[in-house]
């Protein structure tokens, strides 16, 4: 056990972890030189077009070290905000962690939110200064930010470069050298830690864990603690690039595990593996819920595929822990779920796996937040309002609390007036100002999270000319003026683009929403007036002009009576149209209200 290391990458987005991570399996030599590509770990289409990583991707390799073999089990780990839940499960299966920061682009608000992350699980940090070959590379100024950060001493500072292989041999020096060996007992019974999971449509469920204690087997009876429920161990191994079968996994190593089941539900990250015939009496603790902080309504195309489209998400949940459902409909859409992602590209990347790996097609509603409402007749009943519909009638409610984040900010001093009226007219305060360099500024905020949602991440990259980078964290409810936005079409409420809003926006809004359909939904034979209602109060209007065939074209000369009278004829006819006519929504109408200020 004295020889294993096991350690995380953790960074803010485009950092450079995964081209770290390439560099440091080829020196490692873990990879041959046929089967090395960029970004080698990030296996899903997806991460690899994007540039980004989505999941955590773990790796074991073998190094020798002043004579002595060591085995390092490295997890790569997503940069961006909304997978934080996936750094927070990698940083529980570790002693260790790589902090890497870009030299040119310095300390981001994601290195410090994931520093804080690891800082409380004690692990031992190494700082990495990465891309010190760029041009634009300021490796003094970046190493004293580093060291302010830390408080560590500059030459402890490893400078390196993913692109070139610079420092490579220093960083895993420093990993042997600083990373403690994991404690554990190996005679003790077997207790071990599912960090995550992944669904093979052959061979079941595949279980990634981190042995605490004692040892597991191949064709052991294991017992998971969460669900009691218990298996035999068919295959055990360690993850290299591709799975490598053992007949034993000790205490400090990191595996997979495949027992053979089906069912997505039983298998939950976090959950604690022990022996069946001698269970440990202590499941590992420490590992927390996620919170869904956005939540948007998920519906299958064609009513009749419901159950494939649960299945589906069964199987992404298991993959993707952070994903959250429960069943629910609509009458403008049909049976579909209502799910829980952690920010907005978290639901974006979930419909587009959606679509690439299990061929759904599935239409979004808007997303909102969830929010608490009280009654008049039982003020200490607490209603939780994830849908708008869920909102009590009005004449009964007292108030309504919606949940607050703590916003941090990072930019260049030049944006500071940009960032802050932005995030005033979100309905932020101001509550810290902290200059980090006499360049770079952090600001905090206390903001409302449903003003979040929809466009302020992309709106922020704008005003800062994408030199902002942004982290929050929730802190709780706070009493709200909201009101309930309905939008009716054709005199027909649509309940997939009702929206709760705060009270001084809900005309602004309100007559956006009216404006994009009236420019998104085709015209029809008969006019259609879209209508924005907060209750029995409309609020704003639009109206989609009817397709007009010319019923004068054959009345030539004579009087205008004969004119008129087909005219009424038509009249009458469209009338009588508009109340037995049917409005078809296009699927990107329910998308465009997410991109009101384009």
């Amino acid at each position: 056990m004295k020889n294993i290391r096991n350690f995380c990458i953790i960074a803010h987005i485009d950092h450079g972890k995964s081209t770290l991570a390439d560099r440091l399996l080829e020196y490692t030599q873990t990879i041959t030189e046929r089967e090395r590509k960029d970004q080698l770990l990030d296996n899903m289409d997806l991460e690899r077009e994007r540039g980004i990583t989505i999941k955590s991707h773990a790796i074991q390799m073998d190094y020798v070290h002043e004579g002595e073999p060591y085995i390092l089990n490295l997890i790569d780990t997503p940069g961006h905000v909304d997978f934080s839940y996936e750094v927070s499960r990698s940083i529980a299966a570790c002693e260790g962690a790589l902090l890497i920061v870009d030299a040119a682009q310095s300390i981001q608000a994601q290195t410090i939110s994931n520093l804080y992350l690891a800082l409380e699980n004690d692990l031992e940090i190494i700082p990495v200064l990465n891309k010190v070959d760029l041009p634009s590379a300021n490796p003094e100024e970046v190493t004293d930010d580093i060291v302010e950060l830390l408080g560590c001493l500059p030459e402890e500072v490893i400078h390196a470069s993913g692109k070139t292989g610079l420092g490579v041999d220093n960083i895993l020096k420093a990993i042997i050298d600083k990373i403690p060996a994991p404690q554990g007992n190996e005679n003790e019974s077997l207790q071990a830690l599912i960090f995550d999971s992944v669904y093979n449509s052959y061979r079941g469920v595949e279980t990634y864990f981190r042995v605490i204690n004692g040892e597991i087997k191949k064709g052991q009876r294991i017992k998971f603690m969460a669900t009691n429920n218990e298996y035999f161990a068919d295959e055990v191994g360690t993850l290299k690039l591709k799975q490598e079968p053992k007949q034993v996994i000790k205490a400090g190593d990191v595996g997979y595990l495949i027992t053979g089941i089906k069912t997505a539900s039983e298998v939950k990250v976090g959950d604690t593996i022990t022996d069946a015939a001698n269970p440990t009496k202590n499941e590992i603790e420490g590992f927390e819920d996620v919170k869904p902080m956005v939540f948007a309504g998920i519906y299958p195309v064609d009513t009749e595929d419901y159950e494939e489209l649960r299945a589906s998400m069964e199987k992404l949940q298991l993959n993707d822990a952070s994903l959250v459902f429960a069943p629910e409909s609509s009458a403008a859409l049909g049976f579909g779920f209502r799910c829980g992602f952690l920010g907005m590209l978290h639901l974006e990347i979930i419909q587009e796996r959606l679509e690439r790996e299990f061929d759904m097609t599935v239409i979004t509603t808007v997303p909102n937040v969830s929010y608490e409402a009280f009654t008049n007749k039982y003020p200490d009943d607490v209603i939780l309002v994830n849908n708008p519909s869920d909102l009590p009638d009005p004449s009964t409610l007292n108030r309504v609390e919606e949940p607050y984040i703590k916003a941090s900010i990072i930019t260049k001093s030049d944006f500071v007036g940009a960032v802050m009226s932005l995030c005033i007219e979100k309905r932020g305060e101001i509550t810290n100002q902290n200059y980090l360099t006499p360049e770079r500024v952090e600001l905090s905020f206390d903001m409302p999270l449903s003003e979040i949602v929809f466009d302020f991440y992309d709106r922020l990259k704008t005003v800062s000319k994408g030199y902002a980078s942004f982290d929050y964290h929730p802190i709780g409810m706070r009493p709200s003026k909201l009101v309930k936005v309905d939008v009716l079409i054709n005199a027909q409420p649509v309940d997939a683009l009702s929206a709760l809003l705060h009270t001084d926006n809900a005309y602004h809004i309100g007559k956006k929403i009216c404006e994009k359909l009236r420019e998104l939904i085709p015209r029809q034979q008969f006019d259609i007036p879209i209508q924005a209602a907060i209750g029995a109060k409309i609020i704003a209007r639009e109206t989609i002009k009817a397709l007009r065939k010319d019923v004068t074209a054959k009345c030539y000369g004579g009087d205008i009576s004969r004119k008129r009278k087909l005219l009424e004829k038509q009249k009458k006819g469209k009338k009588r149209m508009r109340q037995v006519g049917n409005v078809e929504i296009p699927q990107q109408a329910f998308m465009a209200v997410l991109k009101l200020n384009d």
